[in-house]
């Protein structure tokens, strides 16, 4: 809703809101804050009341350009503070509001809000910035007081990883890049769980098609790992080693407890195949066929997280955190801080004192640890190791965890507040229109290099992450993979290889790109789809901010979306020409183009896809 229109003062101001460790960023939002605080502890003085040191308002870019840029909720939130009625401070506001060159029309709406119109020299400013800062156009200043742990993915090196990984990896990678952005210090993590009872039972799987390459099959575990990748293991350890782990059948299934399949509890059949086998092997012969498969799988899966353009600063190991001592070290320390109890042989961490519908198991009868122990000990090592806030990727079917673990870090006497675990909803892909069914223990699963080989890793990267994270995504293959304004990729993609083509057709032209010329003749840029588009640049370092504040990477693609949808809309709708014959207009809209290549390539690296330069269907 629009109210009564006010003009800003006109007075220049001597000194434009610039961040302080940036030359060139003019934070508009920031610097109506710094207004709107202004103009309130003015009103405050007159009104013989103190506002509290940092009162809480908001002001948001407009749902409605016809009501504006920004708008404040400031007079409705501290009325009763100031003593005043909501339309009543809202004008006291305005008039008092500080002059500001950036802001052309103040507009009191509805019960209070106050509208912000901004100036076309603000949009033109935001232009310079873009040209100026190129790559590092949106990014904030490093905050050097906050370092995060990110981890994400983390898939148990017992497979390859599948269609349903790729979504957490695209998400993951995407939110450290976007965080970074931010101003924050990120280190990206996997952690490696390289020990227990599931790469146990992979070992088992290899050793028992390696019987069978040799010539002496056994019946396969109906809770083996039964995929392809298994045999290809077990070539490798033939081809390696030879006969050297052959054994007779017989003594393999002898006395083993019945399988499911056969009657009785396949954990009991495959927990004994598993003790036979280190049995009949011996310690190191079981704990080589353990290594080959741990470092084959987990060499295949940093092969295709690069291919995948997904890096890490560290693969974490969990076997190390018991090798270390690490697992008992905290579990001492929970019990130095009395959260332990021995119950029925076993040690119980008090879970529900700090908020876990149920207290956890730590240390088994038998004296095992539980997976849980290790959980605790690594959430210890990432604060020891220096980092002031650690966040955890998981898969949805992970939500107990957010309880758990911020009981663990209460129980350690550590801040549960620096503890965030993100939940990721699970990926289905359609192919001609069906379900395709996954399950890495069958081996009939999509593998994520099978999706890339099909519709690129570009398509990949961006279907995962243009929905949020909280929301199930349907991948669809046949969209991914066309060639349309349906398939938000190559629509995207296509806007930025559009640019490039009208450069590359100025070069063919004989003609040359001044920037300086384009900066002195911006004015020029006036109609309203050019306009949007400077508006749209202006958005994009508030975006990033979002994005990261709200862990949302899908916000930068749905941005993307539109910024893309402009400039297409920018040629196609307002038919301009851009290689008209004055110079000065030419190159104003060369550098408006140029600004908005740049940020599509900033905002497209952000979520791990490429920027290219030529596609097909381009035209200047």
């Amino acid at each position: 809703m629009d109210g009564p229109a006010l003009r800003a003062p006109r007075q220049p101001r001597t000194a434009i809101l610039r961040d302080p460790r940036s030359k060139c960023r003019l934070v508009v939002k920031e610097h109506l804050v710094e207004l709107v605080m202004q103009a309130l502890l003015d009103v405050s003085r007159k009104q013989h009341v103190e506002l509290p040191q940092t009162p809480e308002f908001a002001i948001d870019r407009t749902r409605q350009r016809e009501h504006g840029d920004f708008a404040t909720n400031a007079a409705l939130v501290l009325c009763k503070q100031l003593g005043m009625k909501p339309r009543d401070l809202a004008q006291a506001i305005v008039d008092h509001l500080p002059p500001s060159r950036h802001v052309e029309k103040l507009a009191i709406a509805g019960p209070g809000f106050i509208n912000f119109t901004l100036t076309p020299s603000c949009l033109l400013d935001t232009l310079d910035q873009v040209l100026e800062r190129g790559a590092g156009y949106g990014h904030a200043p490093v905050d050097e007081n906050e370092h995060i742990t990110l981890e994400y993915v983390s898939a148990n090196p017992t497979g390859p990883l599948h269609v349903g990984h790729g979504r957490g990896a695209a998400f993951g990678a995407s939110l450290s890049n976007i965080l970074e952005a931010s101003g924050l210090k990120v280190q990206r993590e996997y952690y490696v769980n390289d020990y227990g009872r599931q790469m146990d039972i992979l070992a088992t799987s290899v050793w028992l098609r390696y019987l069978e390459l040799t010539g002496n099959p056994v019946r396969f575990p109906d809770n083996g790992y039964k995929g392809d990748y298994v045999v290809e293991v077990a070539h490798a350890l033939q081809q390696a080693h030879g006969d050297r782990f052959r054994q007779d059948p017989l003594a393999v299934c002898a006395d083993l407890p019945a399988d499911e399949s056969q009657g009785g509890d396949k954990e009991a059949h495959v927990d004994g195949l598993i003790n036979r086998a280190r049995q009949l092997l011996g310690p190191g012969g079981f704990d080589l066929i353990y290594k080959l498969a741990l470092e084959r799988l987990l060499d295949a899966i940093r092969e295709e997280l690069l291919a995948f353009n997904v890096r890490y600063d560290n693969w974490f190991s969990e076997r190390s955190l018991n090798e270390s001592g690490a697992v008992n070290r905290a579990i001492e320390r929970l019990t130095r801080l009395g959260h332990m109890y021995e119950e029925k042989g076993a040690m119980w961490f008090r879970a529900t004192t700090f908020g876990d519908e149920k207290d956890r198991v730590v240390i088994r009868e038998n004296g095992q640890t539980t997976y849980f122990a290790s959980d605790i000990a690594y959430l210890l090592n990432k604060f020891e190791r220096g980092f002031t806030r650690a966040v955890y990727v998981l898969g949805a079917d992970h939500h107990g965890y957010i309880a758990r673990l911020k009981a663990a870090a209460s129980g350690l006497g550590l801040n549960p507040a620096n503890v965030e675990i993100v939940l990721v909803q699970f990926a289905k892909l359609y192919k001609d229109g069906k379900e395709v069914s996954m399950g890495k223990r069958e081996g009939n699963f999509v593998t994520l290099k099978d999706l890339r080989t099909e519709v690129g890793t570009d398509a990949a990267r961006f279907f995962y992450v243009m929905r949020s994270h909280e929301q199930h995504l349907d991948f669809d293959l046949e969209l991914a993979k066309s060639q349309s304004k349906d398939n938000p990729v190559y629509y995207v993609q296509y806007a930025h290889a559009r640019i490039a083509s009208v450069f590359h057709k100025l070069a063919e032209q004989g003609q040359t790109h001044d920037r300086a010329a384009g900066e002195a003749a911006r004015a020029q840029l006036d109609n309203a789809h050019e306009l949007d588009l400077m508006n749209l640049l202006q958005r994009f370092p508030e975006t990033i901010e979002k994005a990261g504040e709200l862990r949302a990477p899908h916000l930068v693609a749905n941005y993307l979306r539109e910024l893309a949808a402009a400039l297409h809309g920018y040629y196609d709708g307002a038919q301009v020409k851009i290689l008209v014959d004055d110079d000065d207009l030419r190159n104003a809209r060369l550098n408006l183009l140029l600004a908005v290549k740049q940020v599509l390539a900033n905002g497209l690296k952000l979520i791990g896809v490429s920027a290219p330069e030529k596609m097909e269907r381009q035209e200047a």
